[in-house]
């Protein structure tokens, strides 16, 4: 089920409102670590090879960037260049040099909901760091809304490579590599970035970051639990300024033989809401704020 343009989730671009607070929550709480920072914006590494996973820009408002992808060559923004606007979406800017921290060539485009997707190759690599058991190591997944998720699959399938993975009643699963998926779409009458998951080594390492978040004043939101589309175990939270984050771990890595599964076979026992049956339903504070983080046109 690889894609042949698309190696996976780079990182996520947000602007924030106080940017020196949002440092102290992702560097102290969330555990990410500060590789390179500019007048206006800061970049964050986990303990794996990306250059960075996550960087924040300092804005009036909470709001989403862009969302940055991974190509598996050079051949691979060309071909994605020109399979576009056939796709049913635009390209923002075209094929050059990335010019903020961690460089590399790109080029972005424009999904037929106007939110913009990156594709990176050729940018600078981190030796991954040994013994870090409470950190991110690197994204897994994000998840963007959408009235029309048809009209989205089909441009990630077409401009980007990817396949569906599953279907639910409420989310459309999309994957590029080995990951269950790198992207999923959530149906929905906004456009908002619903949540972003960040990789823990473990399910030890989901459960204490949960504890270090309680600690910090920032309950578990929705979990633990473990999901059924990707298998994964989670626990989610709402960050400083009203972004859905979640620690996730033991992702389902699946190839070409996996089965598409429909919304008839992801179905819970009334009362559940995860595979172990011990999770709480999602919060309504967190259900409010998988809606309100939109991208914002420059």
């Amino acid at each position: 089920m690889s894609s042949p343009w698309t190696l996976g989730l780079r990182s996520v671009a947000l602007d924030v409102p106080d940017l020196a607070r949002a440092e102290t929550f992702y560097t102290d709480v969330w555990r990410l670590i500060v590789v390179a920072r500019t007048d206006s914006a800061i970049y964050l590494r986990g303990s794996g090879a990306d250059h960075h996973l996550l960087s924040l820009h300092a804005a009036d408002k909470l709001a989403l960037r862009n969302v940055t992808l991974r190509a598996r060559s050079a051949q691979a923004l060309a071909d994605v260049g020109a399979a576009v606007l056939a796709a049913g979406g635009s390209l923002h800017a075209g094929l050059g040099p990335i010019t903020e921290p961690g460089g590399g060539q790109g080029l972005t485009l424009r999904d037929p909901r106007g939110r913009l997707l990156r594709l990176v190759h050729g940018d600078e690599r981190h030796v991954g760091i040994d013994g870090e058991p409470d950190r991110p190591v690197r994204l897994a997944h994000a998840v963007l809304n959408s009235p029309d998720v048809a009209a989205c699959q089909r441009f990630l399938e077409q401009a980007l490579g990817f396949t569906l993975a599953d279907r639910t009643r409420i989310m459309a699963f999309l994957n590029c590599d080995r990951d269950h998926h790198t992207i999923a779409l959530g149906d929905a009458d906004n456009d908002a970035l619903n949540h972003i998951a960040f990789l823990m080594p473990d399910v030890d390492a989901v459960m204490r970051g949960g504890g270090r978040m309680r600690d910090a004043g920032h309950a578990i939101e929705w979990g633990p639990g473990r999901h059924g589309p990707g298998n994964n175990a989670f626990n989610y939270f709402i960050g400083p300024f009203g972004e859905v984050i979640e620690y996730t771990a033991e992702v389902e890595q699946i190839d070409d033989s996996y089965p598409v599964g429909g919304p008839a076979d992801w179905t819970w026992p009334p009362g559940r809401v995860d595979q172990w049956g011990i999770s709480a339903p999602p919060s309504a504070a967190l259900k409010a704020a998988q809606r309100q983080v939109f991208f914002i046109p420059s």
